[in-house]
């Protein structure tokens, strides 16, 4: 073995390759030089071709890249050794890489048959950039269309919502109609009972007067018989202590006062009824405001006295307010609707207890209403100030949760258990006022302090509007 390595490595059969060249010393140096130049391009090919292999992770047959620079490395290398070749006959060496760089060679050619089908099968940089610009305007399409389909999704969201919206007028518009119709067929029913009312009340009313008259005479009379003749029969003394006659002469007129207040509430209570008779009138006519505010109480009379802390106390705040030009029959409604309402929160509220000084008060139930006028002056130099009417009802009741003060005009919002609400009553409202009458209305509330409903009406109505 050892023998093999100094023949490979030390021989003495040969001598150096530079004896060929008579050791001239142009042509030794032109051998180097050139052997040289050339193995430093081969050394730096493989170089160039690893860096860019690692560049490219995505590189088709990267293998045989690798492969090729193996076989320059290996050449380079062989020109190495013929410059070392030129002192030293080292040509067993020499030998064994010229044998090695022709296996690499012809593994790498033999390699490179089969893949050359694959390597033309590959798309050239025209028909790439071709596919590329197809992508691009595919994308293109895809982009537009996707636009094309978010424009219409946004079209069909906002025809969704105004449909929603025109549904929901025109649920309020029936809603309002059926109403309207039912409070005609009630007024044209109110009316005839009033009126049927109001004429036996009037017979009554106007002969408690001749009663009184008739009843004083007769008193008078049996004064004067016990004037003359107090020496009455025994009969007829008997009777007038049986009949109590001192008691009913003290009490009689008690009962026609009676009598007469009691004709004078149903009159009350008839005039109330004709004022809600109006319900069918639609033309625009003026109208007192405090007379539909009390008549809308006189109706709800049996609920203001059966709260179950006591009478709910009505203060009325009542300024000078003048006739305004309205539908009548529609802003009783609106009366009936908020008074009704702030009666349940009444009713609905627990006993409040208040202390002062370490001694608890119960608060009484209270509605307070409240009217004046004021002036809305517009900025713009052509209209003239209108006047508006200001109604506030204030109850002192639970309030109104903040999160539900935006849905309380809402169509079929209701608070009430069922059976007890339809939601429709501050809705109607809100549409008389807004939309028949031109005016505002908007309610404010603290929670467990009480609500108030703010109505503003305009005293004229445009005849534009």
């Amino acid at each position: 073995m050892l023998e093999v390595l100094q023949n490979l490595f030390m021989p003495i059969a040969f001598i150096p390759h530079g004896h060929c060249y008579l050791w001239n010393p142009g042509l030794v140096w032109l051998h180097v030089l050139s052997d040289s130049c050339i193995a430093i391009a081969y050394y730096s090919i493989p170089v160039v071709i690893l860096y860019f292999v690692h560049k490219r992770q995505d590189l088709p047959f990267s293998w045989i890249f690798l492969l090729f620079g193996a076989f320059i490395v290996a050449c380079g290398t062989t020109h190495v050794m013929e410059i070392w070749t030129l002192w030293h006959p080292i040509y067993w060496v020499s030998g064994l890489l010229k044998a090695i760089t022709a296996i690499i060679s012809l593994y790498t050619a033999l390699t490179l048959v089969p893949l050359v089908p694959l390597a033309l099968a590959l798309p050239s940089p025209e028909s790439l950039k071709k596919i590329n610009l197809e992508l691009e305007q595919e994308i293109t399409e895809r982009k537009k269309m996707e636009e094309a389909l978010r424009t219409l999704s946004q079209q069909e969201r906002l025809k969704a919502t105004q449909l929603e919206i025109t549904l929901e007028e025109l649920t309020r518009t029936q809603s309002l109609l059926i109403h309207n119709e039912k409070m005609v067929s009630l007024g044209q029913l109110v009316a005839g009972v009033a009126h049927e009312i109001n004429n036996p009340v009037s017979f009554i009313h106007g002969n408690i007067t001749y009663a009184q008259t008739y009843t004083q005479n007769l008193l008078d009379l049996i004064k004067l018989y016990q004037q003359y003749y107090p020496n009455s029969v025994a009969e007829i003394q008997q009777q007038i202590e049986y009949i109590n006659l001192d008691f009913i002469a003290e009490d009689f007129f008690k009962l026609l006062v009676s009598m007469a207040s009691g004709a004078n509430r149903i009159s009350q209570i008839v005039l109330s009824l004709r004022n809600f008779s109006r319900l069918g009138e639609e033309a625009l006519k003026k109208a007192d405001i405090h007379e539909g505010i009390d008549s809308t109480l006189l109706m709800l009379q049996h609920r203001l006295q059966q709260h179950k802390s006591g009478e709910i106390q009505v203060i009325k705040d009542y300024g000078d307010i003048p006739l305004i030009e309205c539908y009548p029959s529609q802003l009783n409604q609106v009366f009936m609707n908020v008074l009704s309402n702030a009666i349940d929160a009444l009713d609905e509220m627990k006993t409040k207890e208040i202390d002062f000084d370490r001694q608890v008060q119960v608060v009484q139930p209270r509605l307070q209403i409240f009217t004046c006028i004021k002036k809305d002056k517009t900025k713009s130099h052509y209209l003239q100030e209108q006047d508006y009417v200001v109604i506030n009802i204030t109850d002192n009741g639970c309030g109104i949760k903040p999160s539900i003060q935006s849905k309380i005009f809402d169509p079929f919002f209701t608070t009430k258990s069922p059976g007890k609400g339809t939601g429709l009553g501050l809705s109607i409202s809100y549409q008389i006022v807004i939309n028949q009458h031109n005016g505002k209305l908007w309610c404010h509330s603290d929670s467990h302090q009480g609500t108030t409903f703010f109505i503003e009406l305009p005293v004229t109505q445009n005849s534009d509007q």
